[in-house]
């Protein structure tokens, strides 16, 4: 299992001077190799491999004294950084991703958009006993470890980010081998009403972290729209702008990192829907939410925390999950819009919030082998007693009902 370390660094100005020239030097290398594989791909219509501009670089650092002075095995995680965004590039066409749209061709990287260079730990950086990372080329830059690192170090990097800069430190960790977790399971329904309602009928409010900074961002967009291009004030109002869009996104990482911890700690398994963001994004009118939720970001640092603490984690596919009674299996006479909250079953008279009882079919979907402990909210003339049966049966006992 990996694991990634940040840590705030405080490198002094002559330091600051050397990564900066380091992020130029390993931008330039990887837009050359960009350029030649491009180039030969157009004219010989090959494809050049990372062997091959690895091999291209060992001759190229003989002439030129940036990549001389550079690290030669972090010059060369710059070219597999390129190899790993080409490959992902012909799995997208090879997928049929971005049918709408052209599938998202590598981009040349300008002034300002290449932002971190990786190091090998013991080949060009190691971490020292005073709380400082040595980097070749640059020294020993201070950095706040605010807790300690786990398991064998692996990589290192700086990055600089909008407010300051940065150091990763990736570590592998052995897999988890304690005895899986006892605690209770649970389905979590993601939504944008609430950001989930989970099978007990416990609500987490959205943040709306993007909602509420919306004013401020506006007047920071406007304050760099008004400045010339190319000028020092211009500069500024980017910089400003980014800090903030920085804050926003902290903000919305703390939120997801709290609430999946507090999930972890309770529950031994959690389900939850594999969700299509991208394809919900484009369907709905609704982008603007569904990016300021952020559910595929809190997904994957939910699996990450789970699989470190002994939690199972599942993805159920979404296909009548919310559609579906909880209580007897049958699908609605009128399929249920999104302004209706509220599930009223006309089999059985079984009535509950539509988040609530989604979250309840997820469950049962990911676990149906478990004793069925639904918590119903029921109308006067629904069925309180568990059905015990599975949800595929359900629905094959209950055919869906001719629309009225």
């Amino acid at each position: 299992m990996q694991k990634a370390y940040k840590y705030r660094a405080y490198p002094s100005k002559e330091q600051e001077q050397a990564m900066l020239s380091l992020l130029n030097t390993h931008r330039h290398l990887y837009n050359e190799a960009l350029s030649q594989r491009k180039h030969f791909y157009e004219s010989e219509k090959r494809t050049v491999t990372y062997k091959e501009q690895s091999a291209q670089l060992t001759q190229d650092r003989k002439v030129n004294p940036y990549l001389a002075g550079a690290n030669f095995s972090s010059c060369q995680r710059t070219l597999r950084r390129l190899d790993r965004a080409m490959q992902a590039f012909f799995r997208r066409i090879k997928a049929g991703e971005n049918a709408h749209r052209a599938p998202g061709y590598p981009r040349f990287r300008g002034y300002g958009r290449f932002d971190s260079v990786e190091f090998t730990i013991g080949d060009g950086a190691k971490l020292t006993k005073d709380c400082k990372a040595r980097f070749m080329g640059v020294g020993d830059v201070k950095i706040k470890m605010h807790r300690p690192i786990l398991g064998d170090l692996k990589t290192a990097r700086f990055k600089k980010e909008a407010n300051g800069w940065y150091v990763v430190v990736s570590s592998v960790l052995p897999d988890f081998d304690g005895e899986p977790s006892e605690n209770p399971s649970v389905g979590i329904d993601l939504g944008l009403k609430s950001f989930f309602v989970d099978s007990n009928g416990d609500e987490v409010k959205p943040p709306k972290l993007y909602r509420k900074a919306q004013k401020k961002l506006k007047r920071l967009q406007r304050a760099v729209a008004r400045k010339k291009r190319g000028g020092s004030n211009r500069r500024k109002a980017v910089k400003h702008l980014a800090k903030f869009s920085q804050h926003v996104k902290n903000q919305r990482g703390d939120f997801h990192h709290k609430t999946a911890l507090d999930l972890v700690k309770k529950f031994g398994k959690i389900a939850h829907e594999d969700l299509n963001v991208k394809s919900m994004i484009r369907s709905l009118n609704l982008a603007k939410s569904c990016h300021d939720a952020g559910w595929s970001g809190f997904i994957a640092i939910l699996s990450h925390k789970a699989e470190s603490a002994g939690v199972e984690v599942v993805a159920v596919n979404p296909r009548h999950t919310t559609q579906t009674c909880s209580n007897c299996g049958c699908l609605p006479v009128v399929s249920l819009t999104l302004r209706d909250r509220l599930y009223n079953c006309l089999h059985c008279g079984f009535s509950l919030d539509r988040d609530f009882n989604a979250a309840i079919n997820i469950k049962n979907k990911a676990f149906p082998c478990q004793e069925n402990t639904r918590s119903l909210v029921a109308s006067p003339t629904a069925r309180t007693e568990p059905l015990g049966v599975n949800q595929e049966d359900c629905l094959m006992d209950f055919p869906r009902s001719p629309r009225l």
